[in-house]
């Protein structure tokens, strides 16, 4: 199934210029004209990246990203700003509200596919080395006695999450993920949104939104492009 990748631009051209340049790639593109639109797209298809614009009626580019990183599901959303608005200040802006790459206009459609490919490599690199493991990665762990979760979560009865303790093999770095968080990494490693997510462990999207939350502060990241980064790195998938 191609990545999703979603387009925000007030500019029917531009928008239609690059759909038609990911699709020729290989990619299944969305477009949206202005931020509150894109909003609602990301919701709704849950993409794998966002390119936006940053100067749109309705909603900016900045408040898209803004909102878009509010969200605790979209937090791992990788995103560039394909924009003439590209002083100093204004690029610190983008990084300050989780922009993960500048992209001046005009621009060169192979060069802005370069960099798609360049954010997305190391998660579809994750996924071809994850699909190569044993299918025990994603049974069941253990039972404990401990459960960090409160009842209201509807967890499975079988589901109760101990901690584990990573080996010094397994990381270079003093870090803990429970079972379900490791099985939640490995997921997202091979591209799965939260959604999927919920429906191959049976969890229900608010606890998934947990386990995301819990993985980005235990790795000290902020989106999808460095937990995967630092995952792969410190050899936790």
């Amino acid at each position: 199934m191609p990545l999703t990748i979603l387009i925000v631009d007030d500019d029917p051209a531009i928008r239609l210029s690059i759909c038609h340049y990911l699709e020729q790639c290989g990619y299944s593109a969305i477009a949206a004209q202005n931020g509150q639109e894109g909003l609602l797209k990301v919701e709704e298809f849950q993409p794998q990246l966002l390119v936006t614009d940053i100067i749109m009626p309705e909603m900016d580019g900045y408040e898209l990203v803004k909102r878009v990183r509010k969200k605790p599901a979209l937090r791992l959303l990788p995103v560039i700003f394909l924009t003439a608005r590209t002083s100093t200040p204004e690029r610190i802006l983008g990084y300050q509200l989780g922009c993960d790459l500048y992209l001046p206009k005009p621009f060169d459609l192979e060069e802005l596919g370069a960099v798609i490919r360049n954010l997305l490599e190391r998660s579809q690199l994750i996924q071809s080395q994850w699909r190569f493991n044993s299918d025990d990665s994603l049974s069941p762990p253990a039972e404990s006695n401990s459960n960090p979760f409160s009842p209201d979560d509807s967890l499975p009865a079988s589901f109760n999450p101990g901690t584990t303790e990573l080996t010094a093999q397994e990381s270079e770095v003093a870090i803990s993920l429970t079972p379900r968080e490791r099985d939640v990494l490995d997921l997202l490693a091979e591209g799965l949104s939260n959604a999927q997510i919920g429906d191959r462990l049976h969890l229900s999207p608010r606890t998934v939104e947990k386990y995301v939350s819990a993985l980005l502060r235990k790795t000290e990241t902020t989106n999808r492009a460095g937990l995967l980064r630092f995952a792969i790195e410190h050899h936790l998938v």
